[in-house]
């Protein structure tokens, strides 16, 4: 592992953080851990945590000794001094002399301390930085290190690489009784540089950021080095896999519709999924021996937060074999969940705290031949396991390659993964009533399409935003967030609408809601209205309809999950204007095309409806359109737009919450909702 220290960098580092009035212990202390929280085979998401003892004064101007340790939820990669909130270490030290202190004690005794108390919460290894008395500590999950120690020989093993450089520290749970241990391991020889902790991690410290930081790379590099040279173990392809396996996108709507959590009558907890293979992937996932060491636990405890703590193994796919193999993952993935419940009741209660079981979903899926699939409740969290998951198979393979894996007991795990303070993050955590859940919205780049989009993202959704003008689309994707993604899609082009619904596919796993929203005005006398115009009509406001909806259903059947199909029709369908038929007789169609798909697929969980707009000023209603329907209506413009029994213009933004009410709506299909302030004559009967 290279060591990136920089002198000029760390310098100017201290510099930028001078002019904000932080100090060079600080600045240093925020450099290093950046350092290692950009290396994943070091730190992941939220893993590791860092520490510096210096002091700082509060608001009254008191000053105090301290240690700045990394605040739970911040990223090592990008943490910020407001990431390493203070905390009085005199009162920290003081509970090393308690024989016992709880979890939520020892939460409470650190947040009690705080200089700040708006900061975040101190990381739970804060106690075992503080017990330790260098000015800096680095801690890291390294997995090389953790190669060495998810073994039956492990303290043998560190003796041989570290000899007395490292002290050795036997598993204990995160918390105050490790930290007592820990620093106890320390007293008996503190010459040590470092710790190293039995099927967790390892500690280094220092005087300087530097020291500590060079003693961890060394450390790690002693590790890798070790692996290498003992490398003696193949993994062995199994001799079934497919000459040529099926592609990703193929079986995803599958495996994510199989992962959603069913809730009854339809209800689903949904999750996004994100796909990784690579040449290291298809070693690992191929092997002959993958049903044994896949599946004997995480290299270390914090992962369970993240992936729990085995994937769920599906069976090969040839291309040609998707129907096939579908029942067959639906099935593994069932058997998962139960064997989950299974497990789940086996450690409960055995320490006579009563929990309530989570979701028994896995969060990796793996397909041999293909590569590995990471769930998790939004693209974020999707994206963590699918790092996750390509972490933890390095590290498996590197610990099968010198010995014989083996993590934590299943006990030992299920004691992380219920831990009192990660079920406390948990339950803080924020679901909106769309988390989880994907939308398609056509026309996103128009009036209407980006204020449903942003609403529905507002609301919890991950939105691709397909749009005619691809580079307005993904700016419309960018102005609303929540990892939403902008696709160019002639929705009257079968092949680019397929390749947004694939797009969808690929990035978050299938989609769930689909507004179909695209369309154009033509205007002219009915009965002088040439062809031409009236056939390109009917493609963008009818056939672009009936294939996004094909596209929707498509993804609802191998989802198995139901599914939203919206149209945006038009009062025109109910109650023509004057010169407007080119326009009005396709939405006329889109619109009992909504109730056909009510018809035919409400059996499948499908609910598909029409919102019913008029006069909604936008792209499509442009200024000159407007003049022109006010004059054939011989109104003023101003009362054309608002020429409603509330006598209110109605705008895009009430629109897009007709959609969402739709989509929440979970009783209600084969609808339509008006959205045009009153109009008798368009009032549906």
């Amino acid at each position: 592992m290279k060591n990136l220290w920089n002198d000029h960098e760390a310098s100017a580092c201290i510099a930028r953080y001078a002019a904000n009035n932080i100090s060079e212990d600080l600045a240093l202390r925020v450099y290093t851990t950046q350092l290692l929280g950009g290396v994943q085979q070091l730190v992941l998401h939220g893993g590791g945590n860092t520490s510096v003892k210096t002091r700082t004064s509060d608001i009254l101007g008191d000053v105090w000794d301290v240690l700045c340790v990394k605040g739970s939820g911040w990223d090592m990669a990008v943490i910020e001094p407001a990431g390493l909130p203070a905390v009085k270490l005199e009162p920290l030290l003081k509970a090393r002399a308690r024989n016992t202190l709880s979890d939520e004690d020892m939460v409470a005794l650190q947040r009690a301390n705080l200089i700040d108390p708006s900061s975040p919460n101190p990381s739970v290894e804060t106690l075992l930085h503080a017990f330790l008395p260098h000015k800096f500590v680095d801690h890291t999950h390294s997995t090389a290190v953790l190669a060495l120690v998810d073994q039956e020989d492990s303290a043998g093993r560190i003796g041989k690489v570290y000899g007395s450089r490292m002290g050795f520290v036997p598993y204990i749970p995160p918390g105050f009784e490790l930290a007592k241990v820990a620093a106890e391991v320390f007293d008996k020889d503190p010459s040590v540089e470092g710790l190293i902790l039995d099927k967790h991690g390892i500690f280094t410290f220092g005087d300087t950021a530097k020291q500590a930081y060079d003693r961890m790379i060394d450390a790690v590099n002693a590790a890798e080095d070790y692996v290498a040279a003992n490398h003696k173990r193949v993994i062995s392809a199994r001799p079934d896999l497919p000459v040529q396996s099926a592609d990703a996108t193929a079986l995803v709507p599958i495996l994510r519709g199989a992962v959603a959590e069913a809730l009854g009558e339809g209800h689903y907890n949904r999750f996004v999924a994100d796909f990784r293979t690579s040449n290291r992937v298809l070693e690992f996932i191929n092997g002959a021996e993958l049903e044994d060491y896949g599946m004997r636990g995480v290299t270390t405890p914090d992962l369970t937060i993240h992936v729990k703590n085995w994937p769920v193994i599906l069976p090969p796919c040839p291309a040609d074999g998707v129907d096939a193999w579908a029942p067959k993952a639906r099935a593994a993935i069932a058997a998962y969940a139960k064997n989950y419940q299974a497990y789940f009741e086996s450690c409960n209660g055995a320490d006579d705290i009563e929990r309530t079981m989570l979701d028994p979903m896995p969060r990796m899926a793996i397909v041999p031949g293909l590569g590995v699939f990471g769930f998790g409740r939004t693209a974020r969290t999707a994206h963590i396991s699918g790092d996750v998951a390509e972490v933890w198979m390095d590290t498996v393979a590197n610990a099968h390659s010198i010995g014989d894996f083996s993590p934590l007991p299943k006990e030992d795990l299920f004691k992380l993964e219920y831990w009192s303070l990660e079920q406390a993050k948990l339950k803080s955590r924020k679901i909106l009533p769309l988390t989880g859940q994907v939308a398609l919205v056509t026309g996103g780049a128009g009036a209407i399409g980006a204020a449903t989009a942003r609403l529905l993202s507002q609301t919890g959704a991950h939105v691709v935003v397909a749009d005619l003008d691809g580079e307005a689309a993904s700016a419309v994707a960018a102005s609303i967030g929540n990892d939403a993604v902008g696709v160019g899609c002639d929705v009257t082009n079968a092949a680019r609408v397929r390749a947004a619904f694939d797009r969808a596919t690929s990035q978050f796993g299938g989609v769930d809601i689909v507004i179909s929203n695209a369309g154009a005005a033509w205007q002219g006398e009915i009965g002088l209205l040439e062809d031409e115009t009236l056939r390109k009509s009917f493609e963008l406001n009818f056939f672009a309809h009936q294939c996004v909806a094909q596209n929707a259903v498509r993804l609802f059947k191998a989802q198995q999950t139901g599914g939203v199909l919206l149209f945006n029709t038009s009062k025109q369908a109910i109650n023509p204007g004057a010169n407007f038929g080119a326009y009005g007789l396709p939405k006329a169609a889109t619109l009992f095309l909504s109730r056909q798909y009510a018809l035919e697929y409400g059996k499948i969980g499908v609910r598909s409806s029409a919102v019913n707009a008029d006069r909604i000023g936008s792209g499509l209603l442009s200024d000159d359109m407007i003049a022109s329907r006010s004059k054939a209506r011989g109104v003023s413009e101003d009362d054309y737009m608002a020429g409603n029994l509330l006598k209110q213009e109605v705008t895009a933004d009430h629109v897009a919450q007709a959609f969402l009410d739709l989509a929440l709506s979970e009783r209600t299909t084969a609808a339509v909702l008006t959205v045009d302030g009153g109009n008798i004559e368009a009032a549906l009967r």
